[in-house]
């Protein structure tokens, strides 16, 4: 399936959904190209009417409190990754035989565009746009594409991370600066609208269930996720422990002589990448593979050392090796990568206690990858479930539990799967979903810790019950953290 590629945008009548950070990137550059645009958004706060006025000012129109009616004489529909396809505003477009695509669709399209551009300013000859090396996956697609930024910096390589993270990925194709290759994460959301993107290589770290409600069936879930190893030159990379992400690369339509390259935290072997003895090695980009390993880098190169982001790093190594990086550059770059907040962030010991905030591990998968980082544990867990459930997450991680402490909206479902699976884990409910909860909960994990253990703040659920987003919950992690530390050392004073 590809989309209709546009030849020229100008005197084009474009509708773009939202009034997002993609959606403002998109409308101001398909203006600049001369296309008439409309914005649609279905919102009218404060920040809305100011977003708009500034687009307006540029000669774009926008239509507020209103995201469902296909403004009259559209040609094409450019939407915000989170809109849901069974909308009102995209069921008129099917309607009317109007296309409808995302911002990275049209990133795509504007390499070319791009690529003109900086030849006319510069008066050099024009480059190639430059190559996409595109991650996706349930858990852990931010950490592993700034890995890979990190190690093609490493590499003395021109780059960034874009698309589901950073700059707005059209916006940095047509802008003025010229990249050797571009590190993209690009998330199902994202891929379900871009039908015509073709990386260098990609890769699909895990699959889980999410996101069900948006996508229909874990079938279409999957299938969108699958769409990245289309058309790919080089690599697909997959995860050899995950036989669904293999299942789509052995399904993919690729070109001529495109490899698939698996990751394993066991011994790899040939065309994979892997660990041996506390080294990452590499099969697949040696010569004669049957017989040879390069050694990459050391485990302790990985900040976290924690198993799902070594997984992260053999991938991340694994698009980089597709590229030509040297192996000095993956180790290089490793060593270089500093994670996120609230990515398995240590955030302090407190008498012998080790606090650890994992706030970003908003679904199961997620927080079934950081309870196996550590044990024992005291687990701070509960929020929005977005309709999960949890007997597998428990099942599997029940050994490592000291204790567990529930806090949010859905909580009583992480109480019921400890009952079912882990009956002799001591559980506090707290029964409480405002932010002051946070500070109670550590306190709580505090008392069920011995020294040794880790309280792990790895919720298993959405923040927005308690807190605007999943930053902030860890934030409020970390302050009561530091409060009981205090408290701490006040009493031993």
């Amino acid at each position: 399936m590809g989309s209709r590629q546009v030849t020229s945008w100008q005197d084009r009548n474009i509708t773009v959904a939202g009034l997002g950070v993609s959606g403002i990137s998109a409308a101001r550059a398909l203006a600049g190209l001369g296309a008439v645009v409309t914005v649609v958004d279905g919102g009218d706060s404060e920040g809305h009417r100011a977003r708009a006025a500034e687009l307006e000012a540029a000669g774009i129109s926008v239509r507020l409190n209103d995201a469902e009616t296909l403004p009259e004489g559209t040609e094409l529909v450019v939407t915000s990754p989170g809109w849901k396809p069974d909308g009102p505003l995209f069921l008129a477009a099917a309607k009317a035989g109007v296309d409808v695509v995302g911002d990275v669709e049209i990133a795509w399209q504007l390499r070319e565009t791009g690529a003109q551009r900086r030849a006319a300013a510069s008066g050099e000859p024009r480059r190639e746009p430059a190559p996409w090396l595109a991650i996706t996956g349930t858990n852990g697609k931010t950490t592993t594409t700034q890995m890979l930024a990190s190690i093609l910096k490493a590499a003395g390589l021109k780059t960034a991370a874009v698309g589901n993270i950073g700059t707005p990925i059209i916006d940095v194709v047509t802008g003025e600066e010229e990249y050797d290759v571009l590190a993209v994460e690009l998330s199902s959301y994202q891929l379900h609208w871009a039908p015509s993107v073709r990386a260098h290589s990609a890769a699909v770290l895990n699959l889980a269930p999410d996101h069900l409600d948006w996508h229909g069936s874990m079938e279409a879930y999957a299938a969108d996720k699958g769409r990245i190893y289309e058309g790919n030159t080089v690599a697909c990379v997959y995860n050899a422990a995950d036989p669904a992400t293999e299942k789509l690369v052995e399904e993919a339509d690729v070109e001529e002589g495109c490899r698939a390259i698996g990751f394993t935290l066991g011994a790899p072997g040939p065309s994979m990448l892997g660990v041996v003895d506390g080294i990452l090695v590499d099969r697949a980009f040696v010569e004669n593979r049957q017989k040879n390993a390069q050694e990459l880098a050391h485990v302790d190169d990985v900040n976290p050392p924690a198993p799902h982001n070594i997984a992260n790093a053999l991938a991340a190594a694994a698009l980089a090796r597709a590229f030509g990086v040297e192996p000095r550059a993956v180790r290089d770059g490793l060593r270089d990568f500093r994670p996120d907040a609230h990515r398995v962030a240590y955030v302090d010991e407190v008498d012998g206690v080790r606090y650890v905030d994992d706030s970003k591990a908003t679904n199961t998968h997620a927080a079934e990858a950081s309870l196996a980082a550590f044990e024992p544990v005291v687990w701070i867990a509960g929020g929005l479930a977005k309709g999960a459930t949890f007997d597998e997450l428990v099942q599997r991680s029940a050994k490592r539990l000291r204790g567990a402490v529930l806090i949010g909206a859905d909580r009583a479902l992480i109480a019921e799967a400890l009952a079912r699976h882990a009956p002799e884990v001591p559980v506090t409910d707290l029964d409480r979903t405002d932010t002051g909860a946070m500070l109670a909960a550590v306190r709580e994990a505090a008392r069920l810790a011995e020294p040794g253990d880790t309280v792990l703040l790895a919720p298993a659920c959405a923040s927005m019950d308690m807190f605007a987003n999943y930053n902030k919950r860890g934030d409020a992690f970390a302050d009561a953290v530091r409060e009981l530390a205090t408290g701490s050392a006040a009493d031993t004073a």
